[in-house]
């Protein structure tokens, strides 16, 4: 069940392997990326995710609920590449945030949305269930494929062969992707504003990320995140709400 929302999803991977392997992963990264290592800018992200870490866990604590961060080995680096704008939190706290990112959120309240909403992806264990998914997709297809004689994969290699795009990532593997993306979209709302962050910012930033992003969007129905004209509606319908909820919390 992801803490919060509560909606029930698929778990058959311990979260422990997976953030074992994150853990490898995010190691090689730092050896292998061109990282900023000191100044204003890294301690900025630093200081933002001690202070979601901290209300987060208050939170948890305060409500008389299990932490989901309690495992948690968290580490933050900056990317030095501005031509990319992204971030990102690998399952169990690793967290990169890109110099071209930091164009785009002008400020610090942007900046805690952003990561907020990373840090919600490892807090909802979206990767546990995206790597659950898979796993029951790739048995059910290979047994679905012994009895239809291989029918499925010549069929998903004509389409993808002919369009580009591949049938079971549009029809299986996106819709879940936009879930969790909505998901983490409110999540990090929360733990943005439980930190003490002005959450009204989210919507000028994503204004902000829709015009860079003008006439390069996919269509909503091939995209794993929401347009961001779906995103900015559901911010403004959420922001009130979770002022008044969830508010700064003494961590």
């Amino acid at each position: 069940t992801v803490p919060i929302t509560e909606r029930k999803q698929l778990s058959l991977i311990p979260e422990a392997k997976i953030n074992q392997q994150a853990a490898a992963a995010y190691e090689q990264f730092r050896k292998k990326t061109k990282l900023i290592t000191k100044g204003s800018q890294l301690n900025e992200i630093k200081k933002i995710g001690k202070k979601i870490e901290n209300s987060v866990s208050s939170f948890f604590i305060n409500q008389g609920k299990d932490d989901p961060t309690k495992n948690f080995g968290w580490d933050y680096v900056l990317v030095d590449n501005d031509k990319v704008v992204n971030a990102w939190c690998m399952p169990g706290g690793k967290i990169a945030v890109y110099t071209g990112l930091l164009k785009i959120t002008k400020n610090t309240n942007a900046l805690s949305i952003v990561m907020g909403h990373e840090i919600a992806h490892a807090v909802a264990k979206h990767s546990v269930e995206r790597a659950s998914q898979a796993m029951t997709i790739n048995i059910g297809t290979q047994v679905a494929d012994i009895f239809l004689g291989g029918a499925i994969n010549r069929t998903r290699n004509t389409i993808g062969q002919n369009t580009g795009m591949d049938i079971f990532r549009i029809g299986i593997f996106n819709p879940f992707g936009r879930k969790q993306e909505t998901e983490a979209d409110y999540l990090g709302l929360i733990f943005s504003s439980l930190a003490g962050y002005d959450i009204r910012e989210s919507v000028k930033l994503w204004e902000r990320m829709a015009e860079k992003n003008k006439g390069k969007e996919p269509p909503a129905f091939l995209s794993t995140h929401p347009s961001s004209a779906k995103r900015i509606e559901n911010l403004r319908n959420w922001i009130n709400k979770v002022m008044i909820e969830y508010p700064p919390i003494k961590a």
